[in-house]
């Protein structure tokens, strides 16, 4: 039971993991949260099969717990966390719920969570999975009781207005749903605008029948990048609930990390937030002309810190991008597509942009096989070696320990971090020298194996 509660939301298998029992209760519990605040919780569900389902036994937590429960229906996650800035008839959420299963397999699902405007996650939800296994027998009765609100039309009709200025862009982009919930949304803000574009699979399919929906995978954008060999000289591709993107050009796949200095050069001395994963070359170009803070990975992280710093801007490599200069500051995939148009429209040439920046080698993720007993314990083993590294071990100029723990080299830097979803390190590896960024790999991963030996 308790793996289900992750440390950025609840995910896991229907109907295993995910049924009735386990998923009242996560409504009941989650509802004494929200009922002194005002009891009001906003639910909207994605594409997958099970979600409507989920979304009754959710509701009748919700009623159990005698909370009101507004229901948008099948939308994207970022018109689910929009609902939290609205008010329906004179009724605002004071909490939300998305039911995704993000870009995982057909057969999961989970529960995205913000109560109060603020994500709902770490040391919360584990609390929330412990107060529920205590209670594990409790009975709720049926109650679908719920009011039907239509946040989709009041987001689309809100970054139609918002981006009435791009009416007119008439280069166009080729974009890719996946089958996921980007397709009840995108469709209808570019065509409200006038946008030259074609959309790929945006029809709403939880078995994912053209491709998976996580454009972190370069097997799931052959479709985009057979249709940029054409006429379209952009590509943008969501994964399966719309919070994260891929932008592509036809020369260039533009990471989270480099969208970070695209977007954040047009702010005024702006606050950008990285994760761990973030390219060196992003800090010490932000910094030039603002402030880059790096900290952890995670979407609910990010949320949180952009919040505290009052931050403009957050961006993860993986495409969760966080606009708190004029919007909400949560991540959104279709309103950082439209920035994005926003930037090309007023002259950025995006793969000359690119070119000007400094030649780095970096890998991509790189995952070490461990098990979640094992993970964390692994990385602070690490750390310990770390302090008395072998003597042929590249010099150290900083470990920085904020998720995980990067090594700052001479010239580059290696990250090993506790993935907190799966029973991985999660490592990653770059230099300006490609020999440089190989030789820190191979020193940090014989580091790694010295870790797991002694455990």
């Amino acid at each position: 039971m308790q793996s289900i509660f992750r440390e950025y939301d609840i995910r896991g298998i229907y109907p295993q993991e995910l049924n009735e029992q386990s998923v009242k209760l996560i409504g009941y519990f989650l509802g004494l949260h929200v009922k002194p605040l005002g009891g009001v919780v906003a639910i909207g569900y994605d594409a997958r099969s099970h979600s409507p389902k989920l979304c009754e036994y959710l509701t009748s937590g919700f009623n159990k717990a005698g909370c009101q429960v507004l229901n948008m229906g099948l939308v994207a996650t970022p018109v689910n966390y929009f609902s939290n800035y609205q008010n329906f008839e004179g009724i605002t959420p004071n909490a939300s719920v998305m039911i995704t299963g993000s870009h995982n397999p057909s057969e999961y699902n989970g529960f995205k969570i913000t109560i109060n405007k603020k994500p709902f996650f770490g040391e919360d939800i584990y609390a929330l999975g412990r107060e529920i296994e205590k209670n594990i027998d409790m009975y709720i009765e049926d109650d679908f009781t719920c009011k039907g609100i239509d946040a989709k039309s009041r987001y689309i009709d809100f970054l139609a207005k918002e981006f009435e200025h791009l009416r007119g862009f008439d280069t166009p982009f080729v974009y890719d749903c996946g089958n996921g919930v980007a397709g009840v949304v995108a469709p209808e803000i570019f065509e409200k605008l006038g946008l030259t574009c074609k959309g790929l699979f945006v029809q709403p399919d939880g078995t994912f029948p053209n491709h998976h929906p996580d454009p972190t995978v370069e097997k799931n954008l052959v479709d985009i990048k057979k249709e940029l060999e054409g006429e379209f000289e952009y590509g943008f591709a969501y994964d399966g609930d719309a919070d994260r993107i891929a932008f592509l050009t036809k020369k260039n796949n533009v990471k989270g990390d480099i969208m970070a200095i695209l977007f954040s050069s047009t702010m005024e001395n702006p606050t950008v937030i990285g994760e761990v994963k973030c390219s060196q070359v992003m800090y010490d170009i932000i910094n030039s002309y603002g402030k880059a803070v790096m900290y952890k990975t995670g979407h609910s992280n990010l949320k949180v810190k952009i919040a505290e710093l009052h931050a403009d801007f957050a961006a993860e490599v993986s495409g969760h991008l966080f606009f708190n200069d004029r919007y909400f500051g949560y991540d959104d995939a279709i309103y950082a597509t439209l920035r994005m148009i926003e930037l090309i429209k007023n002259g950025l040439d995006v793969d000359d942009a690119i070119s000007k920046l400094p030649l780095i080698y970096s890998t991509e993720e790189i995952k070490v096989e461990t098990s979640e007993e094992q993970k964390f314990k692994l990385v602070d083993k690490l750390k310990e070696l770390l302090q008395n590294p072998p003597s042929d071990f590249p010099h150290i100029k900083e470990i920085v320990t904020v998720d995980g723990v990067r090594v700052i080299f001479d010239e580059g830097w290696g990250l090993v971090r506790a993935s907190n979803t799966t029973p991985v390190l999660v490592t990653r590896f770059e230099s300006t020298d490609e020999a440089k960024a190989k030789e820190y790999e191979e020193k940090l991963n014989a580091l790694i194996q010295k870790a797991k030996e002694s455990l």
